[in-house]
């Protein structure tokens, strides 16, 4: 018997209030973690007793809870962090070359990738869609595997027309679809400006990016 519960919903009721962002960020890895505990156990209390979960199913589950519940935590800090700088702060980041999941432009520069594969997967492949949605370009990515440069070549070899690309990361165990989600890439920050929603990135190639979304910062290897 599986369970699906929303760990975001709130337990009080959806008359009640929410607790505040402060509170909720600082309870999170205790509190999610204690629900997830509580949902393998009604697994374990409710499964068929002449089909039961294999363990090895179990730990799996515990694995990918872990990952996303890190991958949260950071993206928490990251957030937090960046609601305390200012323009000022922000302008030493031009320059530097900021991950983002939001896709990346290709102007002839190779585009560094960062695909972060889950512990069950067993292998990854990387699709890239151009600003149509079809796909120019896939990259086999094994476990363990974190940077990726796309070169900017397509299916039949050729150089990929410049503009903007997006990339996504399929995670396979055996031959079942574990999961797709968005690939982050690394590009250059050339200005730092206030927007209608707050601070924001202009990258190279015109493209913009809220400071929120930032999942990442490097300096560059030529830099």
């Amino acid at each position: 018997m599986e369970i699906s519960q929303n760990p975001q919903a709130n337990p009080a009721g959806p008359g009640a209030a929410a607790p505040d962002s402060a509170t909720a960020g600082g309870n999170f890895g205790q509190s999610d973690y204690m629900t997830f505990l509580r949902m393998l156990t009604v697994q374990m209390q409710n499964q068929d007793p002449l089909n039961p979960m294999s363990s090895s199913d179990f730990a799996v589950q515990l694995a990918t809870f872990s990952g996303v519940e890190q991958q949260t935590q950071t993206n928490q800090l990251l957030q937090s962090m960046l609601g305390r700088m200012g323009l000022a702060d922000l302008g030493s980041w031009v320059g530097m070359e900021v991950l983002s999941d939001k896709g990346a432009r290709f102007d002839g520069t190779p585009v560094a990738l960062d695909p972060a594969l889950p512990p069950e997967a067993e292998r990854g492949l990387i699709l890239i869609r151009n600003a149509a949605g079809s796909i120019v370009e896939t990259i086999e990515v094994a476990p363990g595997t974190r940077d990726i440069v796309w070169d900017g070549r397509t299916l039949t070899g050729t150089e990929a027309p410049h503009g903007p690309y997006h990339f996504t990361l399929e995670t396979y165990r055996g031959g079942e679809l574990l999961d797709a989600r968005s690939v982050g890439a690394y590009q250059r920050v050339t200005e730092a400006r206030r927007g209608e929603d707050g601070i924001e990135l202009v990258l190279a190639g015109g493209a913009r990016v809220d400071s929120v979304a930032v999942m990442g910062l490097r300096r560059p290897a030529d830099g």
